[in-house]
């Protein structure tokens, strides 16, 4: 997501600068080349050898006259972009008024000028990142295209994002926005039928592959929705949903005024007419199944128009039948491409599918992650 990319770290006194070592390992597993800037605050709080142990780079703590600045974030500077993180109050509002008095802030005034990206994640406590001076500040940053990566409000302070978080947004201030403007619906996940209060029927889908490929639509720039049966994720309006009739609803609703619906969910086949109370365990029991609506069908019938990408998982492990199923529903749905794969990557963290198109198949074998890249490239070229 990462790869080939230029990270200037920019770590700043708060207390969350203890995560810089993890951050800094992320990016780099990501792909990405890190450098530290650090100002003389967060030197109180991690020592630059650490940062320099996590990104096998020597660390800006001073502005000297190699005017490291330039060298890291000019118009000619090695830096593809400028991540602060964490960046206290003090640095978001030097930020915004071109105050230059740490390594950080002048690599920020110097990067902005260049029109390199900056990327911020704050992090203080919830008092100071509601100040009116401190929003106004982020207001105004912003409108200059920095991109915050919102903390997260607990205990009385706006905690650091996620390292997943920041990273997403560094691979988005980075990579080319081929869908840049575009609503993109994304199921993900496994649904569950219940049998009664407590018991239901379900798959093995973890939902990494969905999650992938919403994440890979939200650094090429587009607004994502994720229906799936997991929380909130940082890339995406998540719809959290149960049984298979709930993700069709929401699909239905969120399908209206999008660009494109990828169809990555295990969606059950079958659902039962639920019992009232607990089933007593100990007999021997017939459940009656009854077949579900195929949601890309039904989605089909109602939005003709809609790019539509759809999966389909076979347990044969044979090309041909898997290309002939993909097919099926490739023609019967007038879908754009189809992924087929071979269930028994359930839950695996790498996969290997043919994308099926009416005169030609395409092998991947990778990473779910590179995975969700492929079909978001693909994707994009389709609209």
């Amino acid at each position: 997501m990462l790869e080939g990319v230029n990270v200037a770290l920019g770590v700043s006194g708060s207390i969350a600068a203890v995560k810089v070592v993890e951050l800094a390992h992320e990016l780099r597993r990501h792909g990405a080349s890190v450098r530290g800037v650090m100002t003389e605050s967060a030197r109180g709080i991690v020592h630059p050898w650490a940062v320099e142990f996590a990104t096998e780079n020597d660390v800006v703590t001073e502005i000297t006259g190699r005017v490291e600045h330039v060298e890291l974030c000019g118009r000619d500077g090695w830096a593809d972009v400028l991540l602060v993180a964490p960046a206290t109050a003090n640095t978001v509002g030097k930020i915004a008024g071109a105050v230059d008095d740490t390594p950080v802030t002048t690599c920020a005034t110097t990067a902005l000028g260049a029109d390199v990206p900056v990327v911020v994640a704050p992090a203080m406590h919830e008092p100071m990142y509601d100040h009116p001076g401190v929003l106004d500040a982020i207001d105004r940053v912003e409108s200059w295209g920095v991109r915050f990566v919102d903390p997260r409000l607990e205990e009385g302070k706006a905690k650091i994002a996620t390292e997943e978080a920041i990273v997403t947004d560094v691979a988005r201030a980075t990579t080319e926005q081929t869908l840049a403007g575009r609503r993109v619906v994304v199921t993900a996940g496994a649904t569950a039928e219940p049998i009664d209060p407590v018991r239901v029927l379900t798959n093995r889908s973890s939902g990494r592959t969905g999650r992938e490929v919403a994440r890979a639509c939200y650094v090429r720039g587009a607004d994502v929705t994720l229906v799936h049966d997991g929380g909130d994720v940082p890339y995406a309006d998540v719809e959290s949903v149960e049984t298979s009739a709930e993700m069709l609803d929401a699909v239905l609703d969120a399908a209206d005024g999008a660009d494109a619906l990828v169809s990555a969910a295990a969606i059950s086949d079958y659902t039962v007419d639920a019992a009232a109370e607990k089933l007593r365990s100990g007999d021997a029991r017939t459940l009656e199944l009854e077949p579900t609506p195929k949601l890309i069908d039904t989605v089909r019938e109602a939005h003709p128009d809609l790019a539509i990408v759809g999966f389909k998982a076979e347990t044969s492990g044979d090309d041909e039948a898997m290309v002939a199923a993909a097919r099926g529903i490739l023609d019967r749905a007038n879908l754009s491409f189809v992924v087929a794969n071979d269930a028994s990557v359930m839950g695996e963290a790498r996969t290997r599918t043919l994308f099926v198109r009416a005169d030609d198949v395409a092998e991947f074998s990778g990473s779910k992650t590179a995975l969700g890249e492929r079909v978001a490239e693909a994707l994009a070229a389709e609209l």
